[in-house]
């Protein structure tokens, strides 16, 4: 009798898997760039590429140094720790520019951004601000209630 009767079967799927590795390996060589692996995890001249790239964002140190009455307003707000430029958008050719009114960003439209964090969710926590646009405020914008660098209702 013999011990492995059907081993064709075995050697083809032994094929089938050797021929799957190296065809992963052939695309790993390829595809993986010749730079990863430098700084652990990492492409090593990711860094010089975002190096690279232009400034967008001026920082809130760079906001708080013009807008004193805004920090002012902010102060002991619910919106306090949250960053200029999450609203506002990126805003280096304003506050880095030598002519900063010329480079004046637009408004925000409070409606729209206001309900990107306080759209009501059941995922979000309980005691999280949230609103259902159609229940709240008689579909008039945010900002008629709501001052929107210190949101408590006034």
């Amino acid at each position: 009798m013999e011990r492995f009767k059907d081993k064709e079967h075995l050697v083809r799927m032994a094929v089938l898997f050797l021929g799957a590795i190296g065809i992963f390996v052939v695309a790993r060589a390829l595809m993986v760039p010749k730079d990863f692996g430098t700084y652990g995890h990492y492409r090593g001249n990711a860094l010089a590429e975002v190096a690279s790239r232009p400034i967008a964002y001026a920082g809130r140190k760079a906001c708080e140094d013009c807008h004193g009455d805004i920090v002012a307003t902010r102060k002991a707000s619910k919106h306090e720790k949250i960053a200029c430029e999450a609203c506002h958008g990126a805003l280096a050719q304003h506050a880095l520019s030598d002519d900063p009114g010329a480079n004046k960003p637009p408004r925000p439209d409070a409606k729209t951004l206001c309900l990107v964090c306080h759209l009501e969710n059941v995922a979000k926590p309980k005691g999280f601000p949230q609103v259902n646009p159609q229940d709240h405020g008689d579909g008039g914008p945010c900002a008629t209630c709501h001052k929107p660098h210190h949101p408590e209702v006034s």
